[in-house]
């Protein structure tokens, strides 16, 4: 309903044919590759990385696949913000210039974005020398090839960037959310259709319902929160005194999003594809003590094993509570509570307040890091309960969970954004009418 409403408003309308049209651009450049790229030696590359390049590719709409010149996607960007915002925890000065308001906001953005610029050159560098290793010759070797390979994948990354701010100011959202939502949705199709070919009725009937069920759970955890209630004490406001109000305090159950797996599953499957690609380069020394580690290794942290499952979901579990604190900061909360008169019934203002609001966080944090170890540990075991590990259909259940997760809940924040941009310019016509004197 928000989207129809908002279809009506010509603002909205301009700024949602503004994202349709970033989206055709975006879909098109994904097809745009970097020159001379082996495509059979990309294919074997992907189909011995265990997991780890189909998972990195989730993010970038099939971007690694082609290796086209946004391969190394906003994935660049979203580490740089992450950095940022653990800094403003380590370090006061961060903190300080964030509470700046505008000016501090807008030189955290470009400082991200230098980062960002940085951190693209370092992986684009990295990226292309392992390309054109002699274990993969993904590119042609050669001094000329490397410097146009990563001018085209640093070029690429910096254009997402612009187009993800664009979308942010002229279009409904944030944009870099956006962006990645649009990389998934890309690959649909293509997924779709290898389901179709590789898989039978009941498997497919199975995955649509395990797909409907989760698409559910996202949901009701994406939107669950605990509501505390807050009561603010009377004030003055001129010659009369205003009531205090009744308000609440809303707590995520799964503050920390998507971010605590793409941080653990980077960490469980790197020792695997390590040990996988030593074994690749070292195929003729199968009797060396090394050797037989490697193998040891590559048992043990492939997606399917018992010690990765378990290892996958503590990390999760550590992840959520980790990022939780680093974007809930509970001693500013109590404190701006305080300042502002508010009280939550039968604990004082200040720190028992905060002790309160931490217990309060810290038990809802557990409840959401076990459904997404859930979901996360359901990427690896549903392609083997229902006997698609072994086709493509099944790399793409790989990283159903996680894309859900991204999916949905980008989609529920645009609805979100479209009802409050409804919701503001409903307010300002009715201000409007009683400016005319009409009601």
């Amino acid at each position: 309903e928000p989207l129809v409403l908002a279809w009506r408003v010509p603002e909205l309308r301009a700024r949602l044919l503004f994202v349709m049209g970033a989206i055709i651009v975006y879909v098109l450049a994904l097809h745009i590759p970097i020159p001379n790229v082996n495509k059979e030696a990309l294919d074997r590359l992907f189909q011995s990385s265990g997991g780890i390049l189909d998972f990195i590719d989730i993010f970038g709409g099939g971007a690694l696949r082609k290796l086209s010149i946004l391969a190394l996607g906003i994935m660049p960007y979203i580490t740089s913000s992450i950095v940022f915002q653990i800094l403003t925890i380590a370090f006061p000065y961060f903190k300080e210039l964030q509470q700046e308001g505008e000016y501090g906001r807008r030189k955290m953005a470009q400082w991200t974005r230098w980062a960002a610029i940085g951190l693209t050159i370092i992986q684009a560098t990295v990226a292309t020398k392992a390309f054109q290793s002699d274990a993969f010759r993904v590119l042609d070797p050669g001094a000329g090839n490397f410097l146009q390979s990563v001018l085209s994948l640093t070029a690429g990354t910096m254009f997402l960037i612009w187009l993800g701010e664009q979308i942010t100011q002229r279009g409904v959202g944030n944009g870099i959310s956006f962006i990645i939502f649009a990389g998934i949705v890309a690959r649909l199709p293509q997924n779709i259709l290898e389901l179709a070919q590789t898989g039978s009725i009941i498997q497919v009937l199975l995955l649509m319902g395990l797909f409907v069920g989760t698409i559910y759970a996202v949901i009701t955890v994406t939107q669950g929160e605990r509501r505390i209630p807050v009561k603010y004490a009377p004030r003055q406001a001129g010659r009369r005194m205003v009531q205090g109000q009744r308000s609440y305090l809303p707590l995520k159950l799964a503050a920390a999003g998507v971010i605590p797996i793409i941080f653990a599953v980077s960490i469980v499957l790197f020792p695997g594809q390590i040990a996988n690609w030593y074994l690749r380069a070292n195929e003729n020394n199968s009797n060396t003590t090394i050797y037989h580690i490697a193998e040891l290794v590559q048992g043990w942290f492939s997606p399917t094993s018992i010690v990765a499952s378990l290892l996958y979901a503590l990390l999760v579990m550590g992840f959520t509570y980790f990022y939780t604190a680093v974007i809930f900061d509970v001693r500013d909360l109590s404190d701006n509570l305080k300042r502002a008169g508010g009280q939550i019934q039968g604990y004082a203002p200040g720190r028992p307040t905060e002790i309160f609001i931490n217990r309060v966080l810290t038990r809802i944090t557990f409840a959401g890091g076990l459904f997404l170890s859930a979901l996360a540990l359901m990427q690896w075991w549903a392609p083997q309960i229902l006997r698609l590990q072994n086709t493509s259909a099944g790399s793409s259940i790989l990283v159903g969970g996680t894309s859900l997760l991204i999916v949905v809940g980008v989609a529920l924040e645009i609805m979100q954004n479209l009802d409050q941009q409804l919701k503001m310019r409903q307010y300002e016509g009715f201000a409007k009418q009683m400016g005319k004197g009409k009601l």
